[in-house]
């Protein structure tokens, strides 16, 4: 991994919707610690339409893009190059320019899952559960595929969710099974949950969480902690939460973007907490 050049340099995040996004904040603070005075980190409004002429118009001072929903599939058509990682989940959350011009993509979701877990001692389950089946849920399912050593078990709305979740596991080689979300009171006994999906869809769930849960993953920062999150952590389950997941995907699209090894880990998560804290 090379250093690049401290002067005028440009990265930004682009979605729609991106005006709640706090990587600006996480990666303002990377810069910052370390000594990036040059840098710039900036969101723009961008759909999946407007990408492709967003993207040809960049400049040669341009870093890198962190790419939210919608983009993170609609990305790829514009790449010369994409990671094994990426191409597994066909989702790209980070594009990396090279000194030539080259764009190359990666996501840095699902290694930033693992990070988060292992940061809270998960290095391996036996089993695992997910609630949820949308885009999140397939880098979780990535994730799942490099510690979990059972079966998974997927907690869905309908079957056609259903089918497509199974069709993730064969593609990600994940033993999984899925389930009724109606069962889902049932997820909360597995050795890990993931929870992917959007706020308030999990709060029903909170009076299910059993005297000694394991531990849960829900991948939510705003508005935190979420009612199962609360109510996991009030009778002693381990939480790892939505931001620890965004610190940690950040901190690796920082080394890519810079070339500087290791990423302030800590100075970007005080940033996150001040931040979330001052919403």
């Amino acid at each position: 991994m090379h250093a690049r050049t401290t002067e005028g340099r440009r990265a930004a995040v682009l979605g729609s919707p991106v005006a709640h996004s706090l990587s600006p904040v996480l990666h303002r603070a990377a810069y910052e610690a370390l000594g990036l005075t040059g840098w710039t980190y900036d969101r723009f409004e961008v759909d999946e339409a407007a990408l492709p002429g967003f993207v040809d118009g960049l400049g040669a001072e341009w870093a890198g893009l962190s790419l939210t929903m919608p983009l993170k599939r609609a990305v790829i058509p514009l790449l010369d190059e994409i990671s094994e990682t990426a191409a597994s989940v066909e989702a790209v959350n980070t594009l990396v320019f090279g000194e030539d011009g080259r764009r190359t993509g990666d996501n840095t979701d699902v290694p930033g899952m693992v990070a988060a877990l292992r940061e809270h001692g998960i290095e391996e389950v036996e089993s695992a559960a997910v609630l949820g089946a949308g885009a999140t849920a397939s880098s979780a399912l990535a994730a799942l595929s490099r510690v979990c050593t059972g079966e998974v078990v997927a907690y869905v709305r309908s079957e056609a969710r259903a089918a497509e979740m199974r069709r993730w596991g064969e593609r990600l080689d994940v033993e999984l099974r899925t389930a009724r979300w109606e069962d889902a009171a049932e997820a909360l006994r597995a050795p890990l949950v993931i929870a992917t999906t959007p706020a308030g869809t999990t709060d029903a769930l909170a009076h299910a969480v059993p005297e000694r849960p394991a531990t849960l993953f829900d991948v939510l920062y705003e508005p935190w902690p979420t009612m199962l999150a609360a109510r996991w952590s009030m009778v002693g389950g381990a939480v790892v939460g939505g931001l620890d997941l965004l610190v940690h995907q950040a901190v690796l699209q920082v080394e890519q973007m810079t070339g500087r090894a290791p990423a302030p880990l800590d100075a970007m998560r005080k940033a996150g907490e001040h931040a979330l804290a001052a919403r």
